[in-house]
């Protein structure tokens, strides 16, 4: 088992939230597409909603101290538009005081703030004038993104522009089991255009004034691979490949979106646009990667996205994903080659069966998992890849989008039954010892 000496001492570990999932306190903002899509009956298990979630916005003192106990260097979590931007164009001074004092605990505390400034919670006034089908989004982003180096980067070093463009669009536009919940190929590929020209104009932004630190994009990867060796199914890989990880990496970081899919969709009568390349291209310092599991696909011509993803033969977590600790090695060696860009892992992590009892939560997979996961990466690290951090998914459990309260991600136990009582699972005190390693 590696322990953590074993890595640079620059090398940060830490944790990751995202504010609808954690934050509560709506009194506070104005609402967000995922407000009007939880409140549609039928769209979220149980018929939950994120108008409490964790209340971490009235409770953040408590969970810092819980990452102060647990040793972590950095905390990656998101800002919500609609609570600094009234209305996403309006700064909201009370809203944002809010993440002042975070920071300021944060930093107190030692541990690095990491800030995301979209995780898919879009203001729902903007949304109303077109959201992310509407071009001007992306000068919308840009000013949000602006008022917040302005106010926070004295102290925040490390800033995120979006996370998983991929799940903005396709899940929310084309699958429809997100908010909007649209049903659209074409409005995907349009809203996954504009999600690109927000992030290009935000670094664009962020060079122009002068802001110190780093800047960079947060993508969903897949390590993705053919169900078989057939011409077929090779070929339905590389394409699924260029749809999941080159279509959002590759207009960032090389101008232009990869051939082969941009083809097939074009086949498929889809308009893709590639105007503003040199602002979706504008140089970033780093590239960060959400890792969960693996993708085994197959041809399949009656699929409108021309395959079929084929079931892993490893065990599965709680949401159906194949447990690939290999994947994540792969990964991490396949972007530093394409891209030649520093790598943080942002998100790595697994839901389970966690049940409280006798006051603790015996989640030993969560173990195997993270460890399983921290040696992949330490294989790329040791073979030259520039990986410079690994975050866990997540500190707390939480409002997981469209399972709602279902699905327990957290290295602390959220008792939603009992005042939403935050209790360190077995998995915390292994961390805490290991981190101290």
């Amino acid at each position: 088992m590696v322990r953590r000496s074993d890595f640079p001492e620059s090398f940060l570990f830490g944790v990751a939230t995202s504010s609808y999932q954690i934050e509560g306190g709506v009194e506070d903002r104005s609402p967000s597409i995922w407000d009007e899509f939880s409140h549609t009956p039928g769209k979220i298990c149980c018929g939950h909603t994120g108008d409490v979630a964790v209340d971490h916005y009235h409770r953040y003192e408590e969970d810092v101290e819980l990452m102060s106990d647990l040793g972590v260097d950095a905390y990656r979590f998101s800002i919500s538009w609609p609570r600094v931007m009234t209305d996403g164009r309006v700064f909201n001074q009370k809203g944002f005081d809010f993440y002042d004092r975070l920071v300021d605990l944060l930093l107190e505390k030692g541990i690095k703030p990491v800030v995301t400034l979209y995780h898919w919670d879009l203001p729902l006034a903007l949304h109303e004038r077109g959201g992310w089908l509407n071009p001007d989004v992306a000068l919308w982003f840009r000013d949000y993104a602006g008022e917040m180096f302005e106010r926070l980067g004295d102290r925040v070093k490390l800033w995120i522009t979006l996370n998983e463009p991929w799940c903005s669009s396709f899940l929310g536009y084309f699958f429809g089991n997100h908010a909007p919940g649209h049903r659209d190929l074409q409005e995907a590929i349009e809203a996954a255009h504009n999600l690109l020209r927000a992030h290009g104009y935000a670094v664009r932004v962020f060079r122009e004034t002068g802001s110190r630190g780093e800047i960079g994009i947060t993508n969903v990867t897949l390590w993705v691979e053919p169900a078989s060796d057939s011409e077929q199914d090779v070929q339905t890989a590389r394409l699924v490949d260029q749809a999941v990880n080159g279509w959002f990496h590759d207009p960032v970081v090389l101008g232009r979106y990869p051939e082969e899919y941009r083809r097939f969709l074009e086949s498929k009568g889809i308009e893709v646009k590639d105007d503003d390349m040199e602002v979706i291209g504008e140089r970033i310092d780093f590239l960060g990667a959400n890792y969960y599991t693996r993708r085994i696909v197959a041809f399949d011509e009656r699929s409108p996205l021309g395959f079929r993803d084929v079931e892993g033969p490893g065990p599965k977590t709680d949401m159906g994903w194949e447990i690939y600790p290999e994947g994540i090695y792969k990964v991490l060696s396949d972007l530093y080659r394409r891209y030649g860009l520093p790598i943080y892992v942002t998100e790595n992590g697994i839901a389970g069966p966690d049940t409280l009892k006798d006051e603790t939560v015996e989640d030993d997979y969560r173990i195997d998992y993270i460890r399983d996961h921290v040696e992949q990466i330490y294989l790329a690290l040791k073979e030259g890849v520039d990986v410079r951090g690994y975050f866990v998914w997540s500190i707390l459990d939480n409002f997981e989008w469209e399972h709602g309260y279902s699905k327990r991600f957290g290295l602390v136990y959220v008792d939603y039954e009992r005042g939403l009582r935050r209790i360190p699972k077995k998995s915390f005190e292994w961390l805490k010892k290991w981190l101290r390693s």
